[in-house]
């Protein structure tokens, strides 16, 4: 019963650290990482250099600066794909530091799931807020960091205390990612389409309005040239009047 209980909290922990790292890598390292020095959290020793002050004030501060980052539209869409050079790898790592010094190939199998996992939740994350971004208004950019933010935290305490809760919550994301993700994606391609019809129709207005001022010159100038010819203006006057034609959009 003990090895079940220790394989459920070694599983739970396992996929937890990797899925937050998903959606937020440093607010996971910085709740494990406090709450162990603090005595909140009772890490595994595989996770224990994460209490090291080192680790935690580089968490902290990197935090701080995606605590804003996220929260600024467009901005957090940049932020998240320079992350996932990062998430993706440190989820992978976190994984398999989770399970120990048993076997490597235990340590490589949790690594490859770890990296999976969070590629998972990064993918979904990202993409939900990209998205999110195309509507005009900050206020629900602001609420879905902050709610990123609360669920790592509860996704991470709930992993530590109620390993069965957490595994159970987790195959519903998982299930729940595989159904939204080519949902999302249709949308970005239409939202992008969208975008690309309107910077297409702009253009195609501005080169219309080209053409017809284009036109209406070429339009100008033979009728100066004829009224050059029927001697109604001076050869200064024509001059005069194509140089002013040429000139106006200048």
């Amino acid at each position: 019963m003990e090895n079940y209980e220790a394989l459920l909290t070694t599983l739970a922990l396992t996929m937890g650290v990797s899925w937050a790292s998903g959606i937020n890598l440093y607010a996971a390292l910085l709740v494990l990482g406090v709450g162990g020095t603090t005595g909140n959290i009772d890490l595994p020793a595989e996770l224990l250099f994460l209490q090291d002050p080192m680790v935690i004030g580089a968490a902290g501060l990197m935090y701080f600066v995606e605590f804003f980052v996220d929260k600024t539209p467009g901005v957090d869409t940049g932020w998240d794909a320079i992350h996932t050079f990062i998430r993706i790898p440190a989820g992978a790592m976190l994984a398999a530091s989770t399970v120990g010094d048993v076997t490597p190939a235990l340590e490589i199998a949790a690594g490859i799931l770890g990296g999976g996992v969070a590629a998972t939740s990064h993918i979904t994350k990202s993409g939900a807020r990209l998205l999110i971004n195309t509507s005009p208004e900050p206020v629900s950019n602001w609420t879905a960091s902050i709610a990123e933010d609360v669920l790592v935290i509860a996704g991470l305490w709930a992993a530590l205390n109620y390993p069965t809760l957490f595994l159970f919550l987790f195959v519903i994301f998982i299930c729940l990612s595989i159904w939204l993700l080519p949902k999302i994606w249709c949308l970005l391609k239409k939202a992008v389409s969208r975008i690309g019809r309107y910077l297409g129709n702009i253009k195609n207005a501005e080169e219309s309005t080209l053409a017809m001022n284009k036109h209406n010159d070429l339009g100008a100038l033979d009728m100066l040239n004829k009224l050059r010819n029927d001697g109604v203006l001076t050869g200064e006057e024509f001059i005069e009047k194509k140089r002013k034609i040429i000139n106006k959009d200048n």
